[in-house]
């Protein structure tokens, strides 16, 4: 019977990278009426929305981790989170060049202005940056060369889903439901965590009193 170790490295994380690329294959399939599918009759507009949105439920999926490792005592998921926050970066990054490429056709100029002049661009590209820094020190090398700094630096996630549900938000202009359901569920993912860490504090702050009150008689 195959390890943990191996199992992960042979078996799921395989299937999950399979799983995580499989939205991108059916973008190329669309953007090149390959297998039937198609974009519909405006193809540029369905993949800047597409990977967008792809990218948001990585970043949500990412997030998701560690509760489910935490409630469900399946400690070695954490193994799936690189890859997870990674295909993240990988779909934001295809957001913005899909609208650097197809859409602004790399009119620089007209990026910059968007960039400066529309909020809901700002917001989105500020979290495409904070999402890079987050991918290129997401090896191990890198955890061990920052150290404590490594886990204050990737706490940004939180901040580049934010803005990313906020971007989703503002750039829908009618239907906000959907918008509405990805913070819901942010908002879900980051209370638990408050709450976890909330408890965990008291917890501490009550073994310490514990440990310094006068012996009774």
């Amino acid at each position: 019977m195959l390890s943990v170790d191996k199992r992960y490295r042979f078996v799921f994380k395989p299937l999950v990278f399979a799983a995580s690329l499989a939205p991108a294959v059916l973008f190329a399939a669309g953007a090149f009426n390959l297998f039937g599918q198609s974009l519909g009759p405006d193809p540029v507009s369905r993949l800047l929305h597409g990977c967008g949105k792809t990218a948001l439920n990585f970043l949500l999926i990412t997030l998701t981790v560690t509760p489910v490792r935490q409630l469900t005592g399946f400690t070695h998921l954490v193994r799936l989170r690189r890859m997870l926050g990674l295909f993240a970066l990988f779909y934001a990054s295809l957001h913005f060049l899909v609208y650097l490429i197809l859409d602004q056709v790399l009119d620089f100029h007209a990026v910059l202005q968007d960039i400066v002049k529309r909020p809901y661009i700002t917001i989105g590209f500020t979290a495409l940056c904070i999402l890079i820094p987050l991918g290129v020190t997401s090896t191990q090398k890198m955890m061990r060369r920052l150290g404590r700094r490594w886990v204050k630096l990737h706490r940004l996630i939180y901040v580049a889903a934010i803005f990313g549900v906020w971007h989703y938000y503002w750039q829908v202009k009618r239907d906000v439901r959907e918008p509405l359901l990805y913070a819901c569920m942010l908002a879900l993912l980051l209370g638990y965590r408050i709450v976890m860490r909330w408890n965990a504090r008291r917890r501490l702050t009550s073994k310490s009193g514990s440990a310094t009150a006068p012996e009774r008689i």
